[in-house]
Parts: structure tokens; C-alpha cells; sequence
């Protein structure tokens, strides 16, 4: 099985970043940034100093500005227009329909993906956006990858619209490399005007808003939801860590996790999603392999100031590797069917298991906008 390929950044002091400059105070927190005990410590610490829900809200308020201004992300109060689109005829598949979908994000940007959706459907549709992670090799990454088809098109099936998009500088969306040093900001902000665009669209259901991804995905699955209150539901898969801060610098290149000597962490970026539905996927071979004890407990705290500690969970699979593998969908399925109210019901075999045999993985030809 291939593994992603990660591009790890030493975390240091900075006043520019190939040409881009920061106030004096802030700093990069990045890749294994903590021992795993210094992670724990630090979410230890935080449960000493916050004892109420006042207190958090407080606390959540000044993680989320952090981002916003250590990324500097645009006014998102502002009225912005529906982005320009263009998207090909769909192939119709088996229950479920997918086709090229481009979306102008910025002046200078278009982001490609594929929209699936469901070929019968009854009512307004659930939107779902499904960002990927690193992967090196162009003929088997991001969006084109089999497990990524592979949840896509169970999800349409089971009732969603579903979009899966380039990061940047993958596949066709190639107006900026990868590694540019604003990368974070452009791919949050990308986004963030996809859903502006999929929520436009008149057969959606714009309370039912789900996001889920892995690694590097799951990192944006996070931030989106941090920052945007239109996800309802999120379920980021192999990444959130109490000592990793992501090892890319679209994850960790600008300063979101530390500044004018305020600390925090992706645990708690992950946790202002409360009291929105989170599921948190694990493994035992990675940086998530102590979410069951450290990570878990801690988001779930959060969730309990809430009174809503039901609406977290978290899948860990002790013996598996760093993907997003079927028996990591499982349960994202389950979740999505239940917080998002999708139908599995024709495609659920005896177990209780969702059959995803039905789908059929396209080659990157066909994946790709005629353009």
C-alpha cells in the first residue's frame, strides 16, 4: 500500500516566510512540534484553567481569530457573490451520477473536482465536501484515487451531493504549486467559496452540510469547520493530534497555533466544532494513535460543557495504517447516515456493513474537465 507523502517543516520563530511577513510574536508550530507527552500536558493544562462553558467560548472565540488573522483570512461576514462555474455532462453510474465540476474561487483561481450525486432523488439534497490529502504519485492521488470514488459515490448513492476538488496544485488545479507559502490561506479560503457555490445550487438542503477527509484532508476538514459554521457536520479522519500539527505547510505554514504568547493546538481547533456532530477516525500507526486516551477524552470534555458529549465519537483502529481504508468508511457512513439523514438502507447488507461493491472507479481521464 502506498503511503502519502508527508513534507515535514521544522517549526521556528519568523518574521518572513518567502516574502511574507508576520507581526513580531508569532511562530510556526509544525509537524512532530511536541513529544506525545508534551501534547498531553498541554490539554491537561487547558482542563485546569477552563471550568465552565463561558470560559471556553472565551477561549474558542480567541482560537478562531487566531486563525482567521494568522492566515489571514478574508471578512467572512462580508456578502460575497456566488463564484462563477463550469461543469460537463454527467456519467450516469449505478444509482449514482458524477461529473467534472470547476469553481472560481479567486480572480486567478479555478478548483477542479467531481460532483456526484444521486441519479433518483427525492427532496433537497445533503452537500457533502470531500478534500484529500498528499499523495506523490500524479496517476494515483487526490480526488482520482479509488478510495476516494469509493466514498463519493456511496455517499451519493445513499442521497448527498458530494464534491471531491483538488488541493492546490493537484491535479488540474495548477494555477499555484502546492508549496506556496500561502498555501493554508488558499486552500481555506477555496473552500470556503465552494460552499458558498454548493450551497447556491437549488436542489440542496443547506442545514445538511457535512466534510470529511484524511490527512492532509482531514486537516482541512477541521479547519473549514472551525471557521465555517455552515458544516454541521465533520469527521476528520487520521490527523487530529495533541503533538502533530500537520506536516505540510498548507497545514502549518502560517501562524494558526501560536501568537503574542497564546498557545493552543489542533485538539482544540478540532473541538470548535461543539456542539456541531465530529467523528474522530484513528489509527494505531500514526500521530492519531493515542486518540482513544488523549485526544478523544479531551474534545469529548469540550463537548460535555455543551451537554452534548453524545454528539462526538471516535472510530480507532489499533492494528491499521494511515489511509482511509473501508473499514475507516464504515463508520463515517454510519455517522453521516445519522447525523446528516442519508438512506443506506438499499445498499446495507445483513451485517449492518454498507456495500460499496456497486461503484465503479473511473479512470483520471474521465475524471477530468474537457477543458
Amino acid at each position: 500500500m502506498q503511503k502519502p507523502a508527508i513534507i515535514l517543516i521544522m517549526s521556528f520563530c519568523l518574521s518572513s516566510v518567502n516574502g511574507w511577513t508576520q507581526e513580531s510574536g508569532s511562530h510556526l508550530c509544525a509537524g512532530h512540534y511536541w513529544s506525545e507527552d508534551e501534547g498531553a500536558q498541554f490539554l491537561n493544562n487547558i482542563r485546569s484553567q477552563v471550568a465552565q462553558l463561558k470560559d471556553w467560548e472565551q477561549r474558542a472565540g480567541r482560537i478562531r481569530e487566531g486563525i482567521i488573522k494568522g492566515a489571514d483570512i478574508p471578512d467572512l461576514d462580508v456578502f460575497r457573490e456566488i463564484p462563477s462555474s463550469r461543469e460537463s455532462d454527467a456519467l450516469i453510474m449505478n444509482g449514482y451520477k458524477v461529473q467534472s465540476l470547476a469553481v472560481r474561487t479567486s480572480d486567478s483561481t479555478w478548483v477542479y473536482g467531481n460532483l456526484y450525486k444521486p441519479v433518483l432523488a427525492e427532496g433537497e439534497l445533503a452537500v457533502i465536501l470531500c478534500p484529500h490529502g498528499h499523495w506523490s504519485n500524479p496517476s494515483d492521488y487526490g480526488r482520482y484515487r479509488d478510495d476516494m470514488q469509493m466514498r463519493c459515490a456511496t455517499l451519493a448513492r445513499m442521497g448527498a451531493m458530494v464534491f471531491a476538488y483538488d488541493m492546490l496544485g493537484y491535479g488540474e488545479t495548477d494555477t499555484h504549486e502546492h508549496h506556496h507559502p500561502q498555501a493554508l490561506k488558499m486552500q481555506c479560503w477555496n473552500s470556503i467559496r465552494i460552499l458558498d457555490y454548493l450551497l447556491s445550487r437549488p436542489e440542496v438542503d443547506q442545514k445538511r452540510v457535512g466534510i470529511t477527509g484524511a490527512s492532509g484532508g482531514g486537516t482541512q476538514s477541521f479547519l473549514l469547520t472551525a471557521l465555517d459554521n455552515r458544516i454541521r457536520v465533520a469527521v476528520p479522519a487520521v490527523q487530529v493530534s495533541a503533538h502533530f500539527f500537520g506536516g505540510c505547510i498548507c497545514e502549518s505554514g502560517l501562524p494558526i497555533h501560536a501568537w503574542k504568547g497564546f498557545q493552543t493546538s489542533n485538539v482544540e481547533i478540532a473541538a470548535l466544532a461543539a456542539p456541531r456532530p465530529m467523528l474522530l477516525i484513528s489509527d494505531g500507526d500514526d500521530w492519531t494513535k493515542n486518540t482513544p486516551m488523549v485526544e478523544f477524552p479531551h474534545i469529548q470534555w469540550v463537548y460535555s460543557l455543551f451537554g452534548a458529549e453524545e454528539k462526538v465519537e471516535n472510530a480507532h483502529f489499533e492494528d491499521e495504517v494511515h489511509d482511509y481504508g473501508p473499514n475507516k468508511r464504515q463508520p463515517m457512513y454510519r455517522f453521516m447516515i445519522k447525523h446528516l439523514g442519508l438512506s443506506g438502507s438499499e445498499i446495507m447488507l445483513d451485517t449492518g456493513l454498507i456495500d460499496e461493491s456497486f461503484v465503479k472507479i473511473l479512470s483520471r481521464e474521465k475524471l477530468e474537465f474537457d477543458k
